[in-house]
Order: C-alpha cells, then sequence, then structure tokens
C-alpha cells in the first residue's frame, strides 16, 4: 500500500534542517530494516522555490506501522525540525 508522509517544518527550523541534512539522507538512502520502500520524496518549498520549509514522501509498505515506525526513525524527527505531520495512505491514478 501506499502512503504519503507530509511534513510541516517550524517556523526558523532552516538551519536546525540544514545541520541534520547528511544524517536524514544517510537514513534514507537504505529504509529496508522498517519494510518501506521510498517511492519517492523531497523538500517542500516556500512559493518562490529558495527556501525548504518541510518534508513530503510516497512511500510503499505493507501497514500504517510500518511507515511510523520509519518515520520517527528519521533524524529530522529526533532533531524536532517537523511542527505539523500527517501521515496518510495513498490510492495511485495517475503516473
Amino acid at each position: 500500500m501506499l502512503f504519503a508522509i507530509h511534513a510541516v517544518d517550524h517556523v526558523g527550523a532552516l538551519d536546525k534542517r540544514l545541520s541534520h541534512y547528511e544524517a536524514h539522507k544517510t537514513f534514507l538512502s537504505d529504509t529496508t530494516r522498517f519494510g518501506v520502500k521510498i517511492v519517492m520524496s523531497g523538500p517542500l518549498t516556500s512559493d518562490d522555490g529558495e527556501a525548504m520549509i518541510g518534508s513530503l514522501f510516497l512511500v510503499e509498505a505493507a501497514e500504517r506501522a510500518a511507515v511510523e515506525k520509519f518515520h520517527h526513525a528519521d533524524p529530522f524527527f529526533a532533531a524536532g525540525i517537523w511542527e505539523k505531520v500527517t501521515i496518510t495512505g495513498f490510492l495511485r491514478r495517475q503516473g
């Protein structure tokens, strides 16, 4: 099943985000231990595309519990970068 993870940063979290960016990228390089496959991911940006303001993931997993475990293990989560996170099931219609 596909799941979307929509995570919005706390206001002013850019410096903290950047300081944890390498750990976050390393974490995302192998998600097999969580039973999660990243279909697509990347930063959310301001409308002008200049500032990172959050994260968006489209992941495949057998169940929501695996997605939650994966999300809670992310260095960005541990650093408290995200203010609000929504995890929802996703049905692909196109693409």
